[in-house]
């Protein structure tokens, strides 16, 4: 293929097994052409790529070391497993990686053998790894047998609680297993916190210098009888606090710090771990994200996520924009308002770009708060700001908010206090899949008393709920929005707040109320031109908010309608049954009146682009046509026209 690049080894990997007849010298050779494979790949299909090339020597090694899928390699997160993909008998397919029927981009259990644990949030491996152990020595049946548990996790992710209650259990259990420690200095975003500042000192003294000649000279730093050389080092480090000592203290041998880039370093102590190893043992490797591809080290995210690029410049082919994004018109909104509010300050939890939030922190850094991978954290925290009587604003990801839910409930909705959630990558997200899609919020939080929940039906109506959120200061209160463009509306010169529970009628009509909650409006009102085209005028409404429901038009609605369809970029048990609730309660359906919900089917969807993605969920256009005709009995008219 033309611009693809020569590969004359990993051509001859078919799966991981091949490796083992490869020199330590060739599987240096291998890596870097793993390096380029991966740019290759990702320069057509976009995604996550500085995770990946900054874990390339990494994954040959333990490939090379370890007998995948008998060993479980788990990959935290798994932004990273491109490589482990293409070394896994995936390479064939690996440019339709995020693509609609392609690969995943994160490893995904129905998908290989390979892939033993499947991920996407973080902080989630060691606990699957001890699972994993567990499971080995308590005799339990797995289809490609039983062996080492090896955890693959970033500086970032060891943020979060859960690694630390995993890996205080694991001490405590004192099963035979393997963390290894991927640190980057940078999770997403640059990491934040005490923790990353402890890692940072590892290598910033000599000690590191010591260590890696130790590691060179094959040496175990594990408990049993150690070369003098590697005692030194490991009593220099314990000397000056640093080191493993916090890892040591939570029950785990510690190895290291060692060059995750460097073989040298890497084969011999993964083979030493893996045969003198008897509890738990974590491996502290130093890596660099996007290493080995100039346009991605540079990048301040490493290359994060990236769309196609061009992989001698590095630039990105993204389409030109032609309205702005939901993040950046939220990000701007919040900026507006707190410069009139010094008590307006916003939490993020290690997604400031993405949210949106990178805006406000370059004009109120003071105000604007990056708690790392810790949404748990993130929510309290933003609970006891509004208990001193600040107005925070705690902008996450639909799917990340899920992690801080019981904090929601607890410390958020029961106190009553006025946290303002900016609920960012609302519905179905793209390339990210199942694991992404903004799928539940409607319903965990519209069940909440005393919540107020909006969901903007386009960009403009975005700027109205920053205001509306700011200005309210009686509960909870909750709006999102979805990922990419807005709809190219007119927006406003600064956002005004709603009336709370009021929905808007966009077009009055008759015989069926079309009730939509989100930004499936733009696809209602298209739905609703064919429509016209049959002699059926819908009322077309802007629910605005899912709780509380605005009673008084949806039961006038009732009364001057025979059906009514709602319309929801959310799971059941959302603005729907909220609708369906109120109806059942007010005696409306005793007397014939026809309702339907059009919700996200009760399936997890794959990978494909949002239009595709809307298709399978039903909730397109045609489909909310074919919905109306059915519920109206002219469905077979339609079908004999047609």
């Amino acid at each position: 293929m033309p611009n693809r690049p020569e590969t004359p080894l990993l051509d001859r990997v078919d799966s991981p097994s091949d490796l083992k007849r490869f020199s330590d010298a060739e599987l240096t050779q291998l890596a870097h052409e793993l390096r380029s494979e991966t740019v290759s790949a990702v320069s057509e299909t976009g995604g996550h790529l500085g995770a990946g090339l900054g874990v390339v020597e990494l994954t040959v090694a333990l490939h090379a070391v370890f007998d995948a899928p008998r060993d479980k390699i788990i990959w935290d997160v798994s932004h990273q497993c491109y490589p482990h993909k293409i070394l896994t008998g995936r390479r064939d397919r690996i440019r339709t990686i995020r693509q609609k029927d392609g690969l995943s981009g994160f490893t995904k259990r129905s998908e290989s053998p390979y892939d033993p644990f499947g991920a996407a949030h973080s902080s989630t491996s060691i606990s699957a790894a001890l699972g994993f152990a567990v499971a080995r020595d308590l005799g339990g049946a797995s289809e490609t047998g039983h062996g080492d548990a090896i955890a693959v996790i970033g500086d970032g992710a060891m943020s979060a609680g859960m690694a630390f209650e995993a890996m205080n259990n694991a001490g405590h259990l004192k099963k035979r297993l393997i963390v290894i420690l991927n640190d980057n200095e940078m999770s997403i975003a640059p990491p934040v916190g005490a923790f990353s500042s402890y890692l940072s000192r590892l290598y910033a003294e000599a000690p590191f210098q010591d260590l890696k000649a130790a590691a060179k000279g094959a040496v175990s730093l594990l408990p049993g009888p150690f070369q003098e050389g590697a005692r030194r080092a490991k009593d220099m480090l314990k000397s000056i606090a640093v080191g493993g000592t916090l890892f040591e203290e939570l029950g785990f041998s510690y190895v290291g710090p060692i060059d995750g880039h460097d073989m040298d370093q890497l084969l011999p102590v993964l083979r030493t771990v893996r045969q003198r190893a008897t509890g738990p043992t974590l491996i502290h490797v130093l890596t660099k994200k996007g290493k080995g591809y100039g346009p991605a080290e540079e990048a301040r995210d490493g290359g994060h996520a990236t769309a196609k690029f061009d992989v001698v410049s590095g630039k990105q082919k993204k389409a030109p924009s032609n309205a702005p994004s939901y993040t950046s018109v939220f990000g701007r909104a919040l900026v507006d308002h707190a410069t009139r509010d010094e008590r307006i300050c916003a939490v993020t939890a290690a997604m400031p770009d993405g949210t949106g939030l990178n805006l406000f922190n370059e004009r109120y850094p003071s105000r604007c708060f990056d708690v790392g991978i810790a949404e748990q954290h993130a929510v309290t925290f933003a609970a006891g700001m509004a208990a001193g009587g600040l107005r925070p604003f705690c902008a996450l990801y639909s799917t990340f908010l899920q992690r801080g839910y019981d904090q929601v409930v607890h410390d958020v909705a029961i106190q009553r206090l006025p946290v303002r959630f900016a609920v960012d990558r609302a519905g179905l997200v793209g390339a990210d899949g199942a694991t992404h899609a903004g799928s539940y919020d409607i319903a965990f939080l519209a069940n909440l008393p005393g919540f107020v929940v909006m969901a903007a039906a386009d960009e403009a109506e975005l700027v109205h709920m920053v205001a509306t959120a700011v200005a309210h200061d009686e509960g909870p209160i909750a709006f999102r929005y979805p990922r990419g463009e807005g709809e190219g509306v007119e927006m406003p010169q600064t956002g005004v707040p709603l009336e709370i529970g009021k929905g808007r009628v966009i077009q009055e009509g008759a015989r069926v109320a079309l009730l939509s909650f989100g930004t499936r409006l733009g696809e209602v009102r298209r739905a609703a031109e064919a429509l016209a085209a049959r002699g059926i005028t819908p009322t077309i409404v802007d629910a605005r908010f899912a709780k509380p429901l605005d009673r008084d038009l949806i039961l006038r609605l009732t009364r001057d309608h025979e059906a009514m369809i709602t319309v929801e970029e959310g799971a059941i048990g959302g603005f729907g049954s909220h609708v369906a609730q109120l109806l059942a309660d007010e005696g409306v359906f005793d007397h014939g009146f026809k309702f339907r919900a059009m919700v996200l089917p009760d399936i997890f969807i794959d990978q494909a682009s949002p239009a595709d993605m809307y298709k399978v969920a039903g909730l397109s256009a045609a489909q909310i046509e074919a919905k109306v005709l059915e519920v109206l009995g002219v469905a077979q008219i339609a079908g004999k026209r047609a």
